[in-house]
């Protein structure tokens, strides 16, 4: 599948130092070794709707993330997948009588200009369910022949492959008697949340808890077999149908990315299951599948819940035909920190946009001095996990004493370029109008 169009990031003189960023495993903030070629894997859409504000929040997020290892001179490998089958869009396609497919390319489409307009740099590989299935029917295949999966009586001719979590769970790497190891992995180490919290988020999010039959209530979908009027794909000894949820996000990170990779991104309500699940379903396969955790809050509205069902969804391709800039959008969401739970606000937009109109004022009384220290400012906040509300209130600080006191300077061509490239490589903002 092929991503959107990056813009070029300009060079800037120096270089960030060593990232740290809060680890959601580990529950502190750790030292993220960018030394040699950090990899990063963040969890792309259902595209069954248009990309809102919870989206751009999170994919600007660890757009930061890339952004500042790159700027540290590492050779970033990223990869995100889309979700191009999977229930909710096959029920919204049923209720709008669209065929899913169409509905995911053109939500597809619709996101990518989204990013492209957000200025987020595009992923390496952009990696759909759909051209992964081939690749994920082995990988459930080995699990199952492993003791890592069983098979369940579904409503189709075949059966339904689940994941045993029981079977799965192991604190180190292990012999498990048939010739392979287990990597380590234990429920509730990435979410630390308990099975009584566990069993009503399963059910919430994407997960069948209450099906008789399964070892355990936790145990996740592998492969769905096939039911009348769904997509169906060749499972081989799996039967027809289609791959679960969490095996999607494991295998395409474990075919594009090394073991472990990085860094594993996405918003908080994907720590459980969708995380936790991926990363047991690499335990089975004998690989730890990342390094690090980290997610970004959830976005609201009004101080409200943001939801289709509630009508109240800020999407990103309205704000911009009615006329919003995008840079003011992303100034927006990186005036809140990635890890907060931020509601989202009329007002929020217009002092975003009044920030931007701020800092093109000052731009004719930069100096490359005060530009030097700003960007090693900039540099050091994202480096303390993301720190973006820190690095624009530098930039604020910069622009109000540029215009107050630097009036009679003459103008700096050379300082003004450094500034656009700095914003524009280190925050993703461009500066020129």
């Amino acid at each position: 599948m092929i991503a959107w169009n990056s813009a070029p990031v300009p060079d800037v003189p120096g270089a960030a130092g060593p990232v740290s960023l809060y680890d959601t495993a580990q529950q502190r903030v750790v030292e993220v070794d960018a030394a040699r070629n950090p990899s990063m894997y963040v969890c792309g859409i259902t595209p069954y709707d248009a990309t809102h504000l919870g989206h751009a929040s999170t994919y600007v997020a660890f757009d930061l993330l890339n952004r500042i290892w790159r700027d540290a001179g590492a050779g970033v490998r990223y990869v995100q997948n889309v979700t191009d089958v999977d229930d909710p869009l096959l029920e919204r396609a049923a209720a709008t009588g669209i065929d899913w497919r169409d509905l995911a390319t053109q939500q597809i489409d619709l996101f990518r200009a989204d990013m492209e307009a957000l200025n987020v740099l595009a992923p390496d590989h952009y990696i759909g369910a759909v051209e992964a299935v081939e690749w994920i029917v082995p990988v459930v295949e080995q699990l199952v022949a492993d003791g890592y999966a069983y098979t369940l009586a579904g409503d189709g001719e075949h059966d339904d492959v689940y994941f045993s979590v029981e079977a799965a769970q192991r604190p180190g790497y292990t012999d498990t008697g048939r010739g392979v190891s287990a990597a380590p992995w234990e429920l509730g180490g990435i979410s630390h949340l308990s099975r009584q919290e566990m069993l009503p988020l399963f059910a919430e999010r994407g997960g069948d808890p209450d099906r008789e039959g399964k070892k355990d209530a936790l145990d996740p979908l592998l492969w769905r077999s096939a039911r009348d009027g769904e997509p169906r794909w060749d499972g081989r000894t799996l039967g027809p149908g289609r791959p679960g949820w969490h095996i999607e996000c494991t295998v395409i990170a474990q075919r594009f990315l090394p073991s472990p990779f990085t860094v594993q991104g996405g918003g908080s309500d994907l720590v459980f299951p969708h995380h936790e699940m991926s990363a047991g379903h690499a335990a089975g396969s004998g690989h730890q599948l990342a390094k690090h955790y980290a997610h970004a809050g959830m976005v609201g509205y009004e101080g409200g819940k943001m939801s289709k069902s509630r009508g109240n969804l800020v999407l990103v391709s309205r704000l911009t035909q009615a006329g919003v800039e995008p840079a003011a959008i992303r100034v927006a969401i990186l005036g809140q920190h990635y890890r907060s739970d931020w509601s989202w606000t009329d007002e929020l937009l217009e002092a975003a946009t009044a920030r931007l109109a701020s800092w093109r004022r000052a731009r004719g009384f930069a100096q490359r001095e005060d530009v030097a220290a700003l960007v090693g400012c900039i540099r050091a906040a994202l480096t303390q996990d993301l720190d973006a509300p820190t690095a624009l209130g530098a930039v604020d600080q910069w622009a109000e004493q540029a215009t107050s006191s630097r009036k009679d300077a003459a103008p700096d061509p050379q300082a003004q370029e450094l500034l656009g490239n700095a914003l524009d490589a280190l925050l993703g903002i461009r500066l020129a109008d």
